[in-house]
């Protein structure tokens, strides 16, 4: 979709700050280095060797990396939403894949019923790890689910997209047509 880009990939091993179950993360720091954390020791760590979990998420970290050079990960509720959405959709449009486990963590009725409103998206100062990670207040994982649903109905309604146009499109766009579907069933 894209020429590779250069980047400096950090690897690192570190136990306990991987994701639960996989055994690998991945973080970008700046458009031209991210880092990924493995833990070899978690139990699932080989079957995600097997099963290409580290490619998708090297993949998805570029994407990230691709983005930040660009319009940048965001600042807002909303950039980061539709950011985290479109590099989800992106590995699956590259690999072939389902979303990962993250990505359809929450279902419809609790997506529907926990749409972050206007001011919400707009805030700068709002809490990533609430959003995305869950608390009690808050689904497990609903930022990256929600992300990906409206990351997933701009592509639709976009139709075909260019692999530049993906990486830089304003979040506000994909917002705009994303949301409107979603919130409308």
């Amino acid at each position: 979709m894209l020429p590779p880009p250069r980047l400096d990939i950090l690897i690192q091993r570190l136990a306990g700050a991987t994701i639960p179950g996989v055994g690998i993360a991945g973080y970008a720091q700046r458009s031209t280095l991210f880092s990924m954390t493995v833990d070899p020791d978690e139990p699932n760590f080989a079957d995600s060797l097997k099963d290409g979990a580290l490619n998708r998420q090297i993949i998805h970290e570029v994407h990230h990396c691709l983005r930040m050079a660009g319009p940048g990960y965001g600042h807002t509720l909303g950039e980061a939403l539709v950011t985290e959405g479109l590099a989800g959709q992106f590995v699956r449009r590259l690999m072939g894949t389902p979303p990962e486990p993250w990505e359809c963590a929450v279902g419809p009725e609790a997506l529907l019923a926990a749409l972050p409103s206007a001011e919400d998206l707009a805030s700068t100062n709002y809490n990533h790890d609430v959003w995305f990670f869950g608390t009690a207040s808050q689904p497990c994982r609903f930022g990256y689910t929600l992300g990906y649903q409206i990351a997933g109905r701009w592509l639709d309604k976009a139709g075909v997209v260019d692999a530049a146009t993906w990486v830089n499109v304003p979040a506000a766009t994909v917002l705009a047509m994303g949301l409107k579907q979603e919130a409308n069933g």
